[in-house]
């Protein structure tokens, strides 16, 4: 018995779904007797590109032909359909890509048809000959007989050569969208008696990516593992694919910041004997449908098959912030790389959802969008920050502050909440790193011999040791000063006043990590700027 795929294969343009372009110009290219010696159809895999030659060939072929509606009984259409077709000849070019297969070629295509108007050549897998071999073939392509027609099939187009491409018409076929699966799924439900509600047939139709001949197989082999009765169940078993409900429910609970619902969920889905890496593809294609009805609007067409989907997409996408859904994607993207190098998805998808629900737990530079999506939304934006600097010591005497600038009225709100371990944390890892991104690599090499000692409110308290006067006072430089206060406002969300103090020695730093002396810190200042020493 035919497989489901094969079985069910479209034999005449009236069954083609999701192609409709291509549908068009060759039917109308066959009605005004305008068909040309070569034809290139290029596509993802499973979206019906050799069917589609074989249709072709049948309109070409036909006994009642050329006509686009080939009426399938005769002798030709019966023989194309079953490939044992004299004029019909398809080739696999990843097994025959060599010239001398060509040159094979070129000595029959002189012999007549035997019982058709065409000798049609398909060339699967096309982009595989060797440059030899399409060399060979260019003459043949561009003066061929006139019975004679080439269709080359390929899922890379780019590896076809440029000579070959000019000298046919180039077809690119589509992925076929979610509805169109579920249609052509249904039909073969209905036609093979195979009990399949809508969800059912739906997840079957995600699982196949835009190939229709993975969906179909699947269907297939669905129907032999349950007997007929297919059920959501049974395609979560069989495909371990993540229910369209669990993805709804945790997207709502990032939206409601409930880290510790988020990470029983998890734990729940994985008891429950879930593949986490699937939740996590499927989780991000999730996303993607937020995002689309976020920039676009509305719910594309494919995104659902039903209403009630539709609807809740449309809610969700309100609900969720746009920097919400482009940080969760990169973090999930983290899961996705450690699948490929065979790690467990599971770590990085638990670090993505309290990342996402918790933003104060994370001071990385990659999630500022995220942390200071909030004050995009009306939240507080702080004036310049002003900078004042004391000494511990009596020898040098603390200059008058200047008086701050009256306040700017602001919106009513609060900068994210910050406390002092965080900056610590992310005093080497962040801070100073961000200070060098803005082109202050010597105030970076500065600032290494600080450290956050107080914060109060919005004031910073950065204590150097006692040997680094010559480092505080280049520091509390306006320019020093001004690109900490940025950095600092790049990584927390917040302007921070900033008091610079001498405080008591510290441990010693390790060997390899010895501070920058005086002599070397005018060299970078040199390096960096161009600048020279002037002599008195």
């Amino acid at each position: 018995m035919a497989a489901l795929y094969r079985k069910y294969r479209p034999q005449s343009f009236e069954e083609v779904v999701g192609q409709e372009a291509v549908v068009r110009t060759l039917s109308n290219a066959i009605a005004t007797e305008a068909v040309r010696q070569a034809y290139l159809f290029a596509g993802p895999r499973g979206t019906g590109k050799t069917s589609m030659a074989r249709i072709l060939a049948k309109c070409l072929n036909c006994v009642q032909g050329p006509t686009i509606t080939p009426d399938g009984t005769c002798h030709a259409c019966r023989a194309i359909a079953a490939g044992t077709s004299l004029d019909v000849i398809e080739m696999d070019a990843a097994s025959q890509r060599g010239i001398d297969d060509i040159r094979e070629i070129r000595d029959r295509v002189v012999l007549q048809p035997v019982e058709g108007a065409y000798k049609i050549y398909i060339l699967d897998e096309a982009h595989q000959l060797t440059d030899a071999a399409w060399n060979a073939l260019l003459k043949l392509i561009e003066e061929p007989p006139p019975h004679l027609v080439f269709v080359f099939c390929t899922t890379d187009l780019s590896k076809v050569l440029p000579t070959v491409r000019s000298r046919c018409q180039t077809f690119v076929f589509q992925r076929p969208g979610l509805q169109d699966l579920v249609k052509v799924l249904r039909q073969i439900a209905d036609a093979e008696g195979i009990d399949a509600p809508d969800q059912a047939l739906a997840l079957v139709a995600r699982s196949g990516r835009g190939a229709y001949r993975d969906a179909v197989s699947t269907l297939d082999q669905l129907a032999s593992a349950t007997g007929n009765q297919v059920t959501v169940p049974a395609v979560l078993e069989l495909l371990g694919t993540v229910e369209e409900e669990a993805l709804f429910r945790l997207c709502d609970l990032v939206i409601d910041r409930d880290t510790a619902g988020a990470l029983t969920y998890v734990e729940e889905l994985s008891e429950r004997g879930h593949d986490l890496g699937r939740l996590v593809l499927d989780l991000i294609e999730h996303l993607r449908q937020l995002m689309l009805a976020q920039h676009l609007g509305d719910v594309p067409e494919a995104a659902a098959t039903s209403e009630e989907a539709r609807e809740r997409l449309q809610a969700q996408a309100n609900q969720l912030g746009e920097a919400t859904v482009l940080r969760l994607v990169d973090l999930l993207a983290v899961a996705v790389d450690d699948m490929r190098q065979g790690g467990d998805p599971r770590l990085p998808l638990e670090l993505a959802l309290v990342k996402v629900t918790r933003p104060a737990s994370d001071l990385s530079r990659e999630s500022i969008a995220f942390r200071l999506e909030r004050l995009e939304h009306g939240q507080v934006q702080s004036g310049p920050v002003s900078v004042s600097v004391t000494e511990a010591g009596p020898e040098r005497p603390v200059a008058e502050p200047e008086p701050e600038p009256e306040p700017v009225p602001v919106p009513v709100g609060a900068p994210p909440a910050l406390e002092l371990s965080q900056l610590q944390e992310a005093w080497t890892r962040t801070v100073l790193p961000a200070v060098e991104e803005r082109g202050g690599i010597p105030t970076a090499s500065l600032l290494r011999e600080a450290h956050p000692a107080d914060l109060s409110g919005d004031t910073l308290t950065l204590e150097f040791p006692p040997t680094a006067q010559f480092h505080l006072d280049l520091v509390r430089d306006p320019k020093n000063a001004g690109l900490l206060s940025d950095a600092l406002y790049d990584v927390t969300g917040r302007r921070l006043e900033l008091v610079f103090e001498l405080g008591e020695a510290r441990e010693a730093p390790a060997a390899d990590e010895e501070p920058a002396g005086e002599e070397q810190i005018l060299e970078l200042l040199k390096e960096t700027f161009d600048a020279r020493e002037r002599e008195s």
